[in-house]
């Protein structure tokens, strides 16, 4: 299979759109969230989703390993919660005919995909454990190194900062997703549906799978062929630039984080059917990968989003 011809790309173009229709059977109403959500996934970055509690962000991240055929684990961040928690433990066990030694028991990171809920409610150490699997694809424990499930998935929630009991992650741990995305409340038609429509379970409990591990995997090895011009990546470079000017932001983006933006706006231009990737695949995915890691310079008077959507107004396109 050849990621060039023109009939694979939208073949899989196909199936992604299949899948991000069968999540909104699930999660009414947002469709954009959805896209960003398929976008961040098929790029090979992780996502941070931050929102109110009780906006469906577990169920979102339930339908999409359900729709994937990927193995899923949730857990539940809290400030008691240890590393060990996370990532599992070595435990000396003895067996009659074995005799004894330690046994790695793995913890719920050993999935495709995890569900760190409320990150910001644990430490710092634990954070930085789930931050060290992201970044490595492995786990060390005892010395030992414990590589983790491919594809490996990371949907990471937090509460608003001001609620009480958080640990901010700071920004260089920000700067490990590649997108932040926030659900919001439902709009009224959406709203309706979900109060007379059954309950979300039972619907997670009806999703069929539509695509297998392999074939995610295949995509994301076809969102790395997406063609960008050389035009885009001066467009790309000139928006990078304008972050690090001090005109928009306190400081600008790192250049890992431009490679985010470029991997992400070639996974939007995969589910939009194209095999290049055009102005507004970046337009579309600035804001929700390059936001959270900005703070807007201070007397700007806006927050990171708008400043990010001001600051395109006004770089000319190629």
């Amino acid at each position: 299979m050849t990621h060039d011809h023109p009939e694979t790309s939208l073949a899989l173009s196909a199936r992604l759109a299949a899948l991000q229709q069968q999540i909104s059977t699930i999660i009414k109403g947002k469709p954009a969230q959805i896209k960003d959500c398929i976008a961040c996934l098929i790029a090979g970055g992780h996502l941070l989703i931050e929102d109110l509690p009780g906006v469906g962000k577990t169920t979102l991240a339930h339908a999409l390993s359900i729709s994937l055929g990927l193995k899923f684990s949730r857990l539940q961040f809290t400030a008691d919660l240890m590393p060990s928690d996370l990532l599992g433990v070595s435990v000396y066990e003895r067996h009659l005919d074995s005799g004894a030694g330690f046994v790695f028991h793995a913890g719920p990171v050993f999935a495709q995909v995890l569900l760190a809920d409320e990150i910001n409610r644990a430490g710092p150490k634990t954070q930085s454990a789930l931050l060290e699997a992201m970044e490595e694809n492995q786990v060390s424990i005892d010395g030992v190194s414990h590589a983790l499930p491919q594809p490996f998935f990371v949907i990471a929630t937090q509460n608003p900062s001001e609620q009480l009991g958080t640990y901010p992650l700071p920004e260089s741990q920000l700067d490990r997703f590649l997108m932040c995305i926030s659900l919001g409340y439902p709009d009224e038609l959406a709203e309706r549906e979900l109060l007379s429509g059954q309950d979300s379970r039972e619907a997670l409990r009806a999703l069929r799978p539509l695509m297998n591990p392999a074939e995610l995997l295949a995509a994301q090895q076809a969102v790395r062929a997406i063609h960008a011009a050389p035009a885009l990546l001066d467009y790309l470079q000139a928006l990078i630039k304008a972050t690090r000017s001090g005109q928009w932001f306190a400081e600008g983006l790192s250049p890992r984080a431009g490679l985010g933006v470029l991997r992400a706006a070639r996974a939007l231009a995969l589910l939009n059917g194209r095999d290049f990737v055009s102005p507004d695949d970046v337009q579309a995915i600035l804001p929700q990968t390059i936001a959270h890691r900005l703070r807007p310079r201070p007397g700007s008077g806006r927050g990171p989003r708008e400043q990010v959507r001001a600051m395109i107004e006004a770089i000319p396109l190629p």
